[in-house]
C-alpha cells in the first residue's frame, strides 16, 4: 500500500515515531518538519516509487494524504 511506503520513509528521513503519522498529518506543522526535511522525505519517496515529483506538486504537499494521492495518481 502507497501509504504505508510513504509512512516508513517519513519514519526514517524525519525519525519520528510512526504513530505520529497518519494520512490527515501536516508533514511540517505535525512533525515540525523544515524545507530541508520535506525536500529528502520527497527525494525518498522518489526513489521508492520511480517517480519524478515536480517543485510546484512538491511546494503543494501539506498532508501525507497529499503525497499518497499524487503517488497513486501518477505511478
Amino acid at each position: 500500500m502507497t501509504f504505508d511506503k510513504i509512512k516508513e520513509i517519513i519514519v526514517d528521513k524525519l525519525d519520528v515515531d510512526e504513530s505520529k503519522v497518519t494520512m490527515d498529518t501536516d508533514i511540517l506543522k505535525d512533525l515540525e518538519a523544515d524545507s530541508l526535511d520535506a525536500v529528502e522525505v520527497i527525494l525518498g519517496v522518489e526513489d521508492e516509487f520511480g517517480v519524478e515529483i515536480p517543485d510546484d506538486a512538491a511546494d503543494s504537499f501539506q498532508t501525507v494524504a497529499d503525497i499518497v494521492k499524487f503517488i497513486d495518481e501518477n505511478k
